[in-house]
């Protein structure tokens, strides 16, 4: 299960992609077998609505898993920085050509 998680965190688009196409062709599928009036041009626009909404269902489980993962990981202690000196300030201002 790790491996296909971390397959999936590096690969998101591929994995949106691959989920969308198997989307529009499990409701291509679906609606070919039913005897139902529709033209072929409207099962295709059913089809995209489902694999988008079929999408946005994953996006939001994924937003909620890692949404959820990071509050158990509970805050993250920052590393502490010294305020600048007044002479690393004019120093990066001159070196800044903005």
């Amino acid at each position: 299960m790790e491996a296909i998680q971390s397959w999936v965190s590096n690969h998101k688009l591929a994995t949106l992609g691959g989920l969308w196409a198997s989307g529009i062709g499990a409701s291509l599928v679906a609606n070919s077998r039913t005897s139902s009036p529709m033209k072929p041009s409207l099962r295709l626009i059913h089809a995209r609505l489902h694999a988008q909404a079929l999408t946005l269902g994953v996006l939001s489980g994924a937003a909620v898993y890692r949404y959820y993962a990071i509050h158990e990981s509970g805050p993250k202690q920052q590393a502490h920085d010294p305020s600048p000196t007044v002479a690393q300030i004019a120093e990066w201002e001159l070196q800044n050509p903005f």
